[in-house]
């Protein structure tokens, strides 16, 4: 597929960037789309879909949280040539009763494409890009997971599966868990960062503790029942998507903060 176009959506975020980085450096011919990107994208200017499809036959799918993925966009690509649709979803979307992600999922089964769905863990570069870095920094992480584990992923591995997916044949129809190599409680994350960035950051896991933080609105309570159902499922097993696509391990979260940290991630 190198002499066709791969448009990348999401091209300046976390996974988006690393995607579009992957695959140039296979030398596929990449259209890095987004709001502020080579290719304007928007989601809710549809006068910016045309341009970014035109032409391209496999597509990296993704929306920032909270907008949902609109099925004429799907469509639109599809009718412009797309064969190939990866998703970006995520894990346990139907305990946290994410319809946004539940309705992309259906959209990109029913798009008549080649699908294959990412369904990641937790970021790892939710600590130092995303929306805990605020809080390392300050000090507290406050989320109402208790001492559930979570096996955390880098970017970079699901970055690695998305390539592998929009480029190589056998991964149509899959839908990919992607994890890290292990399970930590967001208190053992929080600890292995502040060793590694030198900073007292200390976690707090209950439910009082989130709504005492972020004000007892209905919002806030409505998280809470998200966290509680995603609470009830247990520790979060570990997968060998990433080896299996890939051929390699993931990456430890150790090795991340290491990294993160040596390049600044979390100093004053």
């Amino acid at each position: 597929m190198a002499q066709h176009v791969i448009l990348v959506l999401g091209a300046t975020g976390s996974t988006g960037r690393r995607v579009a980085g992957l695959l140039r450096a296979s030398g596929h011919n990449v259209r890095a789309a987004s709001r502020s990107g080579e290719t304007t994208f928007d989601w809710s200017r549809p006068d910016t879909w045309e341009p970014a499809v035109a032409g391209a036959s496999a597509v990296y799918l993704m929306a920032p949280d909270g907008i949902p993925i609109d099925p004429q966009f799907v469509s639109l690509a599809v009718a412009r040539g797309a064969r190939r649709i990866v998703l970006l979803s995520s894990g346990a979307i139907e305990a946290m009763g994410d319809e946004r992600l539940m309705s992309a999922e259906r959209t990109v089964r029913e798009s008549g494409a080649e699908w294959t769905i990412l369904r990641p863990s937790w970021f790892d570069q939710n600590f130092d890009e995303g929306f805990f870095q605020p809080a390392i920094m300050a000090g507290e992480v406050v989320v109402p997971l208790g001492d559930v584990r979570q096996a955390f992923v880098d970017a970079g591995d699901i970055a690695a599966v998305a390539a592998a997916a929009l480029t190589e044949d056998g991964h149509a129809g899959r839908t990919y868990e992607i994890t890290g190599p292990s399970s930590l409680t967001l208190g053992e994350a929080v600890e292995i960062i502040a060793r590694a960035a030198g900073r007292e950051v200390r976690y707090r896991g209950g439910d009082e503790d989130y709504l005492t933080a972020m004000g007892f609105s209905e919002q806030a309570m409505a998280e809470v029942k998200a966290f509680a159902a995603l609470r009830g499922l247990g520790d979060q097993p570990v997968s060998e998507a990433v080896r299996q696509v890939t051929g390699r391990p993931p990456k430890t979260f150790e090795t991340y903060a290491t990294e993160a940290a040596a390049q600044g991630a979390w100093r004053p």
